[in-house]
């Protein structure tokens, strides 16, 4: 993820990230007593995974729209 220049590729893969990680959850939740704890924190992370990507998805068209790329090297201007 860190060498992707190309901000939509670096949201792939914070998105198949979670995905692997909820995974593992439901996956973990067959084996606790009631068997939908893991299934409960899944959901969690996809109510916080469709808030980054809206969010960020926000931030990438701002940025196209003042630079006219999504190039993410562009963005050291945007240091503070």
């Amino acid at each position: 993820m860190a060498t992707k220049r190309n901000a939509i590729g670096i949201l792939m893969g914070v998105e198949l990230v979670l995905n692997g990680a909820n995974v593992n959850l439901v996956a973990f939740s067959h084996y606790t007593t009631l068997g939908i704890d893991g299934q409960i924190y899944s959901l969690f992370v996809i109510v916080l995974a469709a808030a980054e990507a809206a969010v960020a998805l926000a931030i990438a068209l701002n940025f196209y729209n003042n630079h006219l790329t999504i190039d993410v090297d562009r963005a050291n201007r945007l240091k503070g």
